[in-house]
């Protein structure tokens, strides 16, 4: 059965770090979804000409991938459209988490990456939603103190251990 994993969070959280790290954990027939690659690199658009792209590929994952892991700062009230196809799609193989940290975290997080100097501290205060809870799927809390190694682990285990119940005969 076909699960998705959805990173959800403010700029400079870590998701793009943990889909990454979820990807190549998992291994081959893991499908990685970008919200800022399909919208800033593919298609170089806005979120509004960005969405249906994605709701396609959350469609291909479901078809054709073991397991597909979509990252992104995914506005819950803009997105909401993509989070029903995911209940409709889905079902209750969704494996959502959402990074509740501070804005303070996100800026030191922020300075670490090879990409810092696109943008900065204002960019971020702009895009900046508190407790952005999607609401129609529940998500697991990743805080600031949850390690890449423990936050990437605990999904895996997670994830892992539903596939091992569902096989399992009673």
């Amino acid at each position: 059965m076909a699960k998705l994993i959805v990173l959800r969070g403010n700029s400079g959280s870590g998701k793009t770090t943990i889909s990454k790290a979820l990807q190549k954990k998992f291994g081959r027939n893991t499908m990685l979804i970008a919200q800022d690659v399909i919208r800033m690199q593919m298609l170089n658009a806005k979120d509004i000409e960005a969405l249906p792209l994605i709701i396609d590929l959350i469609k291909y994952g479901k078809q054709n991938s073991e397991i597909t892991i979509l990252e992104g700062i995914l506005d819950s009230e803009f997105y909401r459209p993509l989070f029903e196809v995911i209940v409709e799609e889905y079902g209750v193989n969704v494996f959502a988490f959402y990074y509740d940290l501070p804005f303070e975290e996100t800026l030191l997080r922020h300075n670490t990456k090879p990409n810092k100097a696109d943008f900065g501290e204002e960019d971020m205060k702009r895009w900046w939603k508190e407790k952005d809870y999607i609401n129609i799927i529940p998500e697991r809390i990743i805080t600031k103190e949850e390690s890449l190694s423990d936050t990437v682990d605990m999904i895996y285990s997670l994830v892992l251990e539903e596939s091992i119940n569902e096989n399992s005969v009673c």
